[in-house]
């Protein structure tokens, strides 16, 4: 008799006719990056076209480069790396937080409380241990740095962002892992163009974890879907690109 493989017969019970929704741009030179960063550089040391019989590039950018992983260690001193997150992160269940017709009218918009009311009133509550994304819409901007920075005449960036009072309820009364947003920053544009970067220090001094530029937020369920994400194992990483990947119905 055949050994029963419960975790296969899960997958193929669970998972048959799911839908996998990739989340992660593809990066690459000029795309929109944090204003302080060079471009990246890239360099074919191998090149089919050059008659070699493999091919192969040298990539050169900052950890914090298009889809990425923001560890602690980014803003706080001797906190976890991109090595010390654990795989036991690398798959949680995903609550999407839908604030796109209020990015529509003021492209400031942050979420409020009311709106994990209304998202709890609809769902239940908000489950600990899980990743809760920002669906603002903003990843349709890409890859574009004039649309996606959005600066008035006088330099300020005007892009949605979390607010602190959501953070704090999500964190320290639902118990989350990890949060995710399609801009480019934690903290709206017009407290990052005063270098105040106060809620993203928030995440990341609760010892938790973030990914920046998610896109595709807007073919998620609000409820039940799961993310897959994960990163290279750079000993030490302050940062690293990132895979995203949504399973849903």
């Amino acid at each position: 008799m055949a050994e029963s493989q419960p975790l296969w017969e899960v997958y193929r019970a669970a998972l048959a006719g799911a839908i996998f929704t990739d989340l992660t741009h593809a990066f690459h030179p000029g795309q929109p990056r944090f204003s302080a960063f060079p471009d990246e550089e890239r360099q074919l040391l191998f090149d089919h076209a050059k008659g070699d019989t493999f091919q192969v590039h040298r990539y050169a950018f900052a950890g914090q480069w298009g889809t990425h992983v923001d560890p602690p260690v980014h803003c706080v001193k001797g906190g976890r790396a991109v090595d010390d997150l654990p795989v036991t992160e690398m798959l949680l269940p995903l609550v999407v937080l839908d604030i796109r017709e209020r990015v529509a009218i003021s492209a400031d918009a942050t979420p409020e409380l009311a709106d994990l009311t209304a998202w709890e009133e609809r769902h239940g509550r908000i489950p600990a241990g899980c990743f809760v994304a920002l669906r603002t819409g903003w990843s349709s901007r890409w890859p574009d740095s004039d649309r996606f920075y959005n600066r008035s005449a006088d330099g300020i960036a005007h892009t949605p962002g979390w607010s602190g009072a959501v953070l704090e309820e999500l964190f320290e009364r639902r118990g989350i892992t990890a949060i995710g947003h399609e801009q480019i920053d934690t903290d709206p544009g017009q407290v990052t163009s005063r270098g105040d970067f106060t809620l993203e220090q928030y995440v990341l001094s609760r010892d938790r974890w973030q990914i920046e530029l998610l896109t595709n937020l807007n073919a998620l369920p609000e409820a039940g879907a799961l993310i897959m994400a994960s990163w290279p194992k750079a000993k030490g990483g302050s940062g690293f690109p990132a895979r995203a990947i949504a399973i849903h119905r």
